[in-house]
């Protein structure tokens, strides 16, 4: 029989060498799996048959593009028995990532073998699954209860010291791993007992309950940590009972709307980076941050770690000094955190200065700005910037809002002109905006993707308008949010109603905790050019005009005591509310949760429709993203505009002509709904 051109088995004396090869990560393919099963066949005879991977990793999971259809034969779970079964004992030879069914097939073999580094986990999970080929029934057996849920539950990479302490693999060796396999057989131990005919390790039944309350309140909605939970439990029962109980569930959970929704996101995440490919990118090396506030250091801690030499550059020496000390404290976090290593904190610091001088600008490769949000500020700035940068540098703006066309105005070189639209704080959040104008060059944008990957950021492409992507939707949320208070909501009915939706927070603590202040300055600098027909609702205004900012100062939408961001309801301002509605002829009625959260949802995913026929956004996966990434979208509902498709655009499109018909003038449907 021919072998896979996926997998292959070659001979030396009595080692038989299984090789997959199935570029980029050996995926558990329909290949991969017909491949295995053939070697096992072809190993037998051998003294030891030893499992390894071409490339970069070992296998690292299943093949999810054929999670939609039927499973094909033959199923990882008859594979991974195979190998386990086998008369010729496996030895698995790792590195790089085991994740998955690369793990599920790792903990069949006989003995593991890992490099230095190799990563072990469960990561279904966060794609609303749990394992289907015996992952949650081995590994307690392997490791124990407690460990496994940890990694399960959570998708948790273990790394090869971890789990050769907890006895889940034989050996880490150093150098040529084919060497160390072959010098590990010489002495080869006895056989041991098969993972899954091992016992579970005892555990204490209060452990159970106490991480099952611990789950249940970082999942947020998720049930995919909780099943994952469940299925481990099942390893209570004989490995042969539990474990078809566990594949008949994943293939369940395949179908479920949750499952299709995280798929979706990483599928999503994964298509927004295809922008980079538009040219070859610049290597920068070197940046310029000028202003050293929370954002600037955030940005400039951001440009550190991903290896830049950066200079901030601040308005006088004592706001550079202050400056200095924010990101000194930034970079160091890292290290407390376990992010970073003292010899790395050190590195990053000793590539910074800040100074009150543009003249310190004059090798960056990069410059940017992150300045009060006023258009004459920032072109303040560049025009000092082009006197002393390079021609050929490019010039970057962190406005969140404003027209980098009129930022840029007058700047030799439009096309090395970029929007890079951090989300605070920039040292943390994932998600970059990159935003092109008409005369960014290719070679810019992908500078700009390139950048962010370095920074391990998820980078976005976006077109000009008014908040870019995700501040223009946030703007939209927050219009029908307020339409809903002047209706008859109250700040924390709705504000409970999208955590009930899944929201790590609704959008009045969401403005408590990142200052009304901003909004209002912007929400001043459209009145002029604000359609008159639009509905508007001041109570917003009212609260900034009292000073009633936010957190910061302890009263806005809600009060805080003093060093405590528990929100407590505010009766002076649901009584604010309440008057204004009175005054401006509005009868209140009640507005049930799922209400709220379906009429919020519905503007989102409009406002996304929109965004992507104008051509701001290249397409809906890069709406869905930005919200996923900047604003705590659920990442199990898949974006605004995934969760529209889910549940019918028909229906979202009722709800929006409703909205529409109670605020005349102050919506426009996209044409999906239309």
């Amino acid at each position: 029989m021919p072998q896979s051109s996926t997998v292959t088995v070659t001979r030396t004396d009595d080692i038989a060498w299984v090789t997959i090869d199935n570029p980029p990560v050996n995926a558990t393919s329909t290949a991969v799996r017909a491949g295995l099963e053939q070697a096992v066949a072809e190993v037998q005879g051998a003294r030891v048959a030893v499992l390894r991977c071409d490339g970069r990793t070992f296998v690292a999971g299943g093949d999810m593009s054929e999670f939609d259809d039927p499973p094909a034969e033959p199923h990882l779970p008859d594979v991974v028995q195979m190998i386990e079964d086998s008369p010729t004992p496996f030895v698995a030879l790792m590195h790089g990532s085991v994740l998955g069914g690369g793990f599920e097939i790792a903990m069949a073999c006989a003995w593991r073998i890992a490099a230095p580094g190799t990563g072990f986990g469960l990561p279904e999970v966060s794609v609303g699954l749990i394992p289907g080929a015996g992952g949650t029934q081995r590994l307690p057996r392997l490791i124990g209860m407690e460990p496994a849920i940890d990694v399960a539950c959570s998708g948790k990479i273990l790394g090869a010291e971890q789990m050769l302490e907890l006895g889940g693999i034989d050996l880490i060796a150093e150098g040529d791993l084919d060497i160390a396999a072959t010098e590990f057989i010489a002495d080869l131990p006895d056989r041991p007992l098969a993972v899954s005919r091992r016992p579970l390790m005892a555990f204490p039944a209060e452990m159970i309950e106490t991480k099952r309350t611990e789950i249940t309140a970082r999942a947020r909605g998720q049930t995919a940590p909780l099943e994952n939970l469940d299925a481990l439990l099942l390893a209570l029962r004989p490995y042969a009972v539990a474990q078809p109980l566990e594949r008949a569930r994943h293939l369940e959970l395949r179908r479920s709307a949750q499952s299709r929704a995280l798929r979706h996101a990483f599928f999503a995440e994964r298509a927004v980076s295809r922008s980079a490919s538009i040219a070859l990118p610049r290597d920068i090396r070197s940046a310029v941050v000028v202003g050293g506030g929370l954002m600037g250091a955030g940005i400039a801690t951001a440009f550190l770690t991903a290896g830049l030499s950066v200079t901030v550059i601040e308005r006088d020496g004592e706001a550079a000094q202050a400056a200095a000390l924010r990101v000194a404290n930034l970079v160091g976090s890292a290290l407390k955190r376990g992010k970073a290593s003292e010899a790395q904190v050190a590195d990053r610091l000793g590539r910074f200065q800040a100074s009150a001088e543009y003249s310190k600008a004059a090798g960056a490769e990069l410059a940017i700005e992150a300045v009060f949000e006023d258009v004459s500020v920032k072109q303040e700035v560049f025009g000092r910037l082009a006197t002393v940068i390079a021609p050929s540098a490019i010039l970057a703006t962190n406005t969140s809002y404003l027209d980098p066309r009129d930022i840029f105005a007058g700047i030799d070189g439009p096309e090395r002109c970029i929007g890079l639209h951090f989300f605070s704080p920039a040292h943390v959040m994932k998600l970059l905006e990159i935003v092109k104008t008409p005369q960014t060059s290719p070679e810019v944008i992908a500078t700009g993707f390139a950048l962010g990957k370095r920074m391990r950021k998820i980078s976005v492409l976006s077109g000009i308008c008014d908040g870019f992507i995700g501040n223009r939707m946030l703007a939209a949320y927050r219009r029908e949010a307020d339409y809903l208070l002047a209706d008859g909501a109250l700040p924390y009915q709705i504000d409970a109603a999208m955590r009930a939706f899944g929201m790590p927070m609704g959008p009045y603590e969401l403005q408590d905790l990142t200052g009304l202040q901003i909004a209002w300055a912007n929400r001043q600098r459209q009145a002029e050019t604000r359609d008159p027909a639009e509905r508007y609702v001041p109570i917003a205004d009212q609260l900034c005009a009292s000073e009633r900012f936010g957190q910061r100062v302890g009263r806005g939408w809600y009060l805080y005591e003093s060093g405590s961001r528990r929100a407590i309801r505010d009766t002076a301002v649901e009584a604010m509310i309440e008057t204004w509605s009175h005054e401006a002829g509005i009868t209140r009625r009640s507005f049930a949760p799922d209400e709220i959260s379906a009429r919020l949802m519905a503007v989102l995913a409009n406002e996304g429709a929109r965004i992507v026929e104008e051509g701001i956004a290249e397409n809906d996966d890069a709406v869905d993203v930005v919200k996923m990434h900047g604003y705590g979208f659920p990442r199990w509902r898949g974006g605004p505009m995934h969760h529209a498709q889910a549940t019918g655009w028909g229906a979202t499109a009722r709800i929006m002509q409703q909205i529409s018909n109670e605020s005349p003038g102050s919506w426009k449907l996209a044409r999906r709904l239309a």
